[in-house]
């Protein structure tokens, strides 16, 4: 088997940092009003700026998500490594620009290259690690030289306010912070942006590149409801019916197509199916050992699930101490399948990394419940 090498990272954000206080300028005002949900989930998530594809004001799109993910990948060009040599092409995001065709032929054809290998990652958070996956294992089973993998969301195209009707009071929001505010919830946690990644059969010549040593992806959906879900619609019971078995008014009366999360199953399960019982696996396959690592990256949405995060770790025999721990939420927000790749963007090229040193990578999904741990090592 070959060793696979993450030898260059790279991210786009569009337009201009957007911060907490103008955030509606870009989303817009369900029904003309300011969201009573607002201020209380910018507490709780701790983000003080984002990025979106959205016009401030006008609420028209700039950029779409197969182009920002293509500016992401041109970065990737330089000396030693040129889009027309590319082998294979693995994208991901949680919703694409189109239902059809794939999002990766549609990044493809922004980059305007051909006869290269292709897959489009479904999923939420996942689906950007999904397609970083496919890349290392092509590689590692030597059917691949190199292959670009990407992670990319345009969240604020679903959050805009043309897709929503106007929200319910939500009086008991200030007594209960977990309780169940859908969609509103989401429009403060998410943001865009997209992460890039050139992997390659051989580290680089010069400077350093990332040993992937392993990835791990286990899913709990076997026992576990939807969490996070668009285009359906999920009952009490949790009974799932598809946006296509309803009426085109319906679907548009109901928000089937906005992005909904209940908010109550995430915080009682978020921590046990994607931080304890996951790692306690992970630990008796891989002898992970805290002193082995001298970087922690973890993908969380909110600095609410910070310590839950730690708590679940160390309940699952793995405590690493905050100072190992590397994020940039609070400044990129949260881009789902494109967080773990706009993390390592910045750790990979901030000269802080030394050869020899080990990196463990975090990234949960709360759809139905998923987790994946990556390990790397400094070479």
């Amino acid at each position: 088997m070959n060793k696979v090498y993450i030898n260059n990272i790279q991210k786009f954000m569009p337009n201009e940092p957007v911060y907490n206080d103008e955030m509606e300028d870009y989303l817009g005002y369900i029904g003309g009003k300011k969201s009573k949900a607002k201020n209380i989930v910018l507490r709780s998530n701790g983000i003080k700026r984002r990025f979106y594809v959205l016009e401030k004001g006008s609420l028209k799109p700039l950029f779409t998500n197969a182009q920002i993910t293509a500016n992401a990948i041109k970065k990737l060009e330089n000396e030693s490594f040129k889009l027309k040599d590319l082998e294979a092409l693995s994208c991901g995001t949680t919703l694409a620009d189109q239902l059809l065709p794939g999002h990766t032929l549609m990044v493809q054809g922004e980059l305007g290259i051909n006869e290269v290998e292709t897959l489009s990652a479904s999923g939420i958070c996942l689906s950007g690690i999904n397609a970083l996956k496919y890349i290392y294992y092509g590689i590692k089973a030597g059917e691949l030289k190199n292959g670009v993998s990407t992670g990319s969301e345009t969240s604020s195209m679903v959050l805009n306010s043309k897709n929503f009707k106007e929200e319910s009071d939500y009086k008991e929001l200030e007594n209960n912070p977990g309780i169940e505010f859908e969609k509103d919830f989401l429009r403060w946690m998410l943001s865009d942006g997209a992460g890039a990644m050139l992997l390659e059969d051989k580290p680089n010549k010069q400077g350093l590149s990332l040993e992937i040593k392993w990835i791990d992806i286990l899913s709990y959906a076997g026992e576990m409801p939807i969490c996070m879900y668009s285009g359906c619609e999920v009952d009490d019971k949790n009974n799932v019916t598809p946006w296509r078995a309803f009426e085109q008014q319906e679907v548009m009366n109901k928000s089937l197509l906005s992005i909904k999360q209940n908010v109550k199953l995430l915080n009682e399960n978020i921590t046990e199916y994607t931080v304890t019982k996951p790692i306690k696996k992970i630990l008796e396959k891989r002898g992970l050992k805290e002193e082995d690592i001298s970087y922690f990256v973890p993908h969380y949405s909110s600095k609410f699930f910070r310590e839950k995060l730690y708590e679940g770790m160390k309940k699952g025999g793995l405590e690493i101490p905050y100072e190992k721990w590397f994020t940039n939420l609070t400044e990129f927000g949260n881009t789902g399948s494109a967080s773990i790749y706009i993390m390592l963007e910045e750790l990979f090229n901030s000269n802080r990394l030394v050869k020899g040193q080990k990196i463990l990578c975090y990234v949960p999904e709360s759809g139905r419940f998923s987790t994946s741990f990556m390990y790397l090592e400094v070479v």
